[in-house]
């Protein structure tokens, strides 16, 4: 999170800066589990019961009354029932230890920086696999569901050449434009990220599936912000589409129509002071006119990871090195 937050409880002055609050490493991580269900709360304010309550023990304590005269304010009625909760995050727990998932909190040394530093960063990361290295950097490849053939090679070919050099590919597992490009990565053997839109145990669309178990078998990751048997719902993919944005250095639509999904993405990138390519594989196709106008707004165009690499050369980013020639894809 950029800066700190100034509050004041009972005459006590705090500083919600999560470098001085207890970690994911100190406190236990069925507090985390309970404190990520309590989505009635802001970001700061999960994090200054986790530095105020002292413990999982003192937080179940908490009635409603509690909970507002620590905040201040009134909290929606029926919105905090400890014992539910605590039961939830227990099956939680449970779950993930079965199926080798974990939680990282905002406030974790793990959490990635360049999400935490957003402008709207989620409370924490349910993860499955692993997370790109942070001192890399991170391209999302995005587009349209229904992608003409010329776009499915366009974003299989990208992908392959960015992960080939080194770089994270990162996109939304949706058919089409987000599967091509994972797809791509992983036929290069290069790290990818798929970031889903309901729980870490839904994969949507489900002919998917084969893929995101790909994803994780190749040392990718599936990640949520999103709690276990959280549904899909429309209003979730533009959600997802922020955390896809900010966890890169760019963002290359390869292939969309007017409204589509993919210029939420570029929306949210841009807000975030990211660059927005567009690739010219597409331009002037009839299912590409929302791309067109970022071209025409001056979004630069690309056809390869090799013009992505000089784009960023221009603004004084190293290149990565090539582990491959990407001229073979």
């Amino acid at each position: 999170m950029k800066g700190s937050r100034r509050r004041s409880l009972r005459g006590i002055p705090l500083f919600l800066n999560p470098t001085v609050l207890p970690t994911g490493d100190t406190r236990s991580f069925l507090f985390d589990l309970v404190l990520a269900r309590m989505n009635f709360l802001s970001i700061e304010e999960r994090l200054f019961l986790a530095a105020f309550t002292g413990g999982l023990k003192e937080l179940l304590a908490l009635d409603s009354v509690d909970i507002e005269d620590f905040l201040l304010r009134r909290i929606t009625e029926g919105a905090w029932n400890s014992d539910l909760t605590a039961a939830r995050a227990a099956a939680d727990l449970e779950y993930f230890q079965a199926k080798s998932i974990v939680f990282i909190p905002i406030d974790n040394p793990s959490y990635p920086p360049q999400l935490r530093e957003s402008y709207r960063p989620p409370f924490g990361l349910y993860l499955r696999g692993c997370l790109p290295d942070p001192e890399r950097p991170a391209v999302a490849v995005v587009g349209t569901r229904v992608p003409t053939g010329r776009g499915l090679a366009a974003a299989f070919g990208l992908g392959a050449g960015l992960a080939a050099s080194g770089v994270c590919v990162v996109s939304g597992l949706a058919r089409g434009i987000d599967a091509a490009a994972h797809r791509g990565a992983l036929s290069a053997k290069g790290m990818t990220l798929a970031v889903l839109p309901a729980g870490i145990e839904s994969v949507y669309p489900p002919s998917n599936r084969g893929l995101a178990a790909s994803i994780v078998d190749g040392r990718g990751g599936l990640v949520t912000e999103y709690p276990p048997s959280t549904e899909i719902h429309r209003y979730r993919f533009p959600e997802r589409n922020r955390i896809i944005a900010a966890l890169c250095r760019s963002c290359v639509v390869v292939e969309a129509p007017e409204k589509s999904g993919a210029l939420i993405t570029a929306d949210h990138a841009l807000a975030e002071g990211r660059d927005v390519f567009v690739h010219g594989a597409c331009l002037g196709g009839a299912r590409n006119a929302g791309a067109d106008v970022l071209a025409s707004q001056g979004a630069a165009v690309v056809n390869n990871a090799g013009d992505v690499f000089s784009e960023w050369a221009d603004q004084g980013q190293p290149r990565p090195a090539a582990l491959a020639s990407e001229e073979r894809f």
